[in-house]
């Protein structure tokens, strides 16, 4: 090893939880006291040294007796040429950490790696327990096969897409993109260089759930507990997914914070010495050999048993385990309100313990606290209602809009629908605004309960009378009957709707606006239909078919429509339905 190295330092950097606002982890970077050696260079071009400098890192990490989580900088050819990376092990055995408190940051170039060596090497590490993180995303060579093929448990984001991504709709589209990928791989979103309070917001905005930067704190020689995170800025919005009818909330690993972590036949007076010189410590969670959670401690009955007369002669030289309880845990796909449900099943003394997070194999991989699952969870619900429509308390079209562009590009074939009233304005003329409400408000009501029995269906309120419905093809013909086979009226006035279909096929569109865009002249067909109509077509196709309604008074040519004897869905000709399911009356 170059002698260099002995004098090499390191500085860390926080990375921060935007959820919570604590740091969640460190990352080590390499600072060598003789700046004529490029110490990044050398390691990249020796998988040895490069492996030598990832277990110095953990080594200066312990110097520091912290107990967080660590992000330690690995390249990707080491990776595949050195897969077992054994030094590093060495490195975190002899610091007594577990492999599953250290994420590698996996840096490029990728473009000479081979392959199926770094897949199988990821592979390997994976089942030692190290997680791993995609560093550099977004200004390197990492191909976007590669990334999902590696399914990381962290995408780290390069510090050039932080630069005016609060004002450049190409960066903000680019970090959405990786949001959705990372929800799809079960994995976490990361952004560098985080220097100013705009980006924070933006960074926040657009979903991004860790970060690092000057402006929360720079790397320095001594590690960082506390950092500096900007208060009174609004709660993020358009970066987090909208959830279905039955909110299942934010993912838990959004407020993953470090855990503290002994081993199970720790006495109890070394779990006493690791809470009084740790005082941000909540709780203390004995694992056994493979770092499954045996039993938790939470530190205000721990130390008020020790602080008894005779506490401490009666349990300090025993195991801590008689002072302990059953731990709480969830896994790490689990929501913020799964956690909820299970904290408000249990002891009532234990509300505020710590909940731990394990992954597939039981071994835990931090805590969340009840306070960040309850802020998180009230933000969530205040959003939620701010993009209601306030009169049938449907959601806007952002919803929908977001679920279009979701299942497109996951290759589902989708049908978007557009849902109005015909001559709205003569309704509220003829019968009045009150009566006009109560008829949008019944419209809200019927789409939203045909929705609750089509799981595979979101519908939205635009505003006016328009309406919006997302929906499977084959799902389409319930919100028909119920919508276009019944009798509306406001006040004593008779109305009749009008629903506009377009059915896109995996491919045919690339998002909500094409899709829109196609469903417009369908529209327009269907409003020239006399009373209630459905008009359906496909994007791109010159012809439609009329499933609702009597096609011999539309314009074939300017609504694109199939001809007056146009075959519906039953076999017959089309026409007006004569059959009544029931009446709809508002007002």
């Amino acid at each position: 090893m170059p002698a260099w190295t002995d004098q090499l330092r390191f500085a860390f950097q926080p990375v921060v939880n935007l959820a919570t606002g604590s740091v969640a982890a460190l990352e080590p970077l390499a600072r060598p006291e003789d700046g004529e050696v490029d110490v990044l260079a050398c390691a990249r071009q020796c998988p040895d040294l490069d492996a030598e400098l990832a277990a110095l890192a953990v080594q200066a990490a312990a110097e520091q007796e912290t107990l967080l989580p660590l992000h330690v900088n690995v390249f990707a050819g080491t990776v595949a040429k050195r897969p077992e990376l054994a030094s590093l092990g060495a490195a975190v055995r002899a610091a007594g950490r577990r492999p599953w408190e250290i994420t590698l940051d996996l840096v490029g170039p990728f473009t000479q790696v081979p392959e199926q060596e770094l897949l199988a090497a990821v592979a390997g590490l994976r089942d030692a327990g190290y997680r791993i993180c995609a560093d550099g995303v977004g200004d390197g060579d990492l191909p976007l096969r590669m990334l999902g093929e590696l399914a990381p448990d962290l995408v780290k984001l390069d510090r050039s897409l932080c630069v005016r991504l609060e004002r450049d709709p190409g960066r903000q589209a680019a970090v959405a993109a990786m949001r959705q990928l990372c929800e799809r791989v079960g994995g976490l979103l990361a952004i560098e260089g985080v220097e100013t309070e705009r980006q924070y917001a933006a960074v926040r905005e657009a979903g991004v759930q860790l970060a690092q930067g000057h402006l929360f704190a720079p790397p320095s020689r001594r590690a960082a507990t506390e950092v500096y995170v900007p208060a009174a800025l609004p709660p993020p919005v358009s970066g987090r997914r909208v959830p279905d009818r039955a909110p299942s909330g934010p993912p838990v690993a959004q407020f993953l914070q470090p855990a503290a972590l002994l081993p199970m036949g720790a006495s109890a007076g070394a779990v006493r010495s690791h809470l009084t010189g740790f005082p941000e410590v909540s709780g203390v969670l004995l694992v056994d050999a493979d770092g499954v959670p045996v039993r938790a401690i939470d530190r205000d009955r721990f130390l008020l048993s020790l602080s008894g007369r005779y506490g401490h002669a009666l349990y300090a030289d025993r195991p801590a385990l008689r002072l302990a309880d059953r731990p709480r845990t969830v896994g790490a796909d689990a929501t913020a309100w799964q956690v909820l449900d299970m904290i408000a099943d249990g002891e009532r003394d234990r509300t505020g313990d710590d909940v731990a997070v394990v992954d597939e194999r039981g071994r835990c991989i931090g805590v969340v606290h009840l306070a960040d699952i309850l802020r998180a969870l009230a933000e969530s619900r205040v959003e939620e209602a701010a993009r209601l429509n306030p009169l049938t308390r449907l959601p806007g079209s952002d919803a929908v809009n977001g679920e279009v562009d979701r299942r497109i590009a996951e290759g589902r074939e989708i049908a978007l629908s557009w849902l109005d009233v015909d001559g709205f304005k003569q309704v509220n003329d003829g019968a009045g605004f009150a009566a006009g409400d109560e008829l949008i408000r019944s419209v809200g009501r019927t789409l939203a309960e045909v929705a609750a029995r089509e799981p595979a269906s979101r519908v939205g309120h635009i505003g006016g009378d328009d309406f919006l419905v997302l929906a499977e093809p084959d799902g389409l013909e319930p919100f028909a009957k119920a919508l276009l086979d019944v009798a509306w009226s406001a006040g004593e006035m008779p109305v009749t709707l009008s629903l506009a279909t377009v059915v896109c096929p995996p491919g045919s569109v690339t998002g909500h606006g094409p899709a829109a865009a196609a469903l417009a002249p369908l529209k327009k067909a269907a409003k020239e239909l006399p009373g209630a109509s459905w008009v359906v077509g496909r994007p791109g196709s010159t012809r439609a078919e009329v499933r609702r309604g009597a096609a011999a008074r539309v314009s074939a040519p300017a609504a694109a429509v199939a001809p007056a004897a146009a075959v519906g869905v039953d076999g017959a000709e089309d026409r007006a339905p004569t059959g009544r399911e029931g009446a709809r009356t508002a007002g």
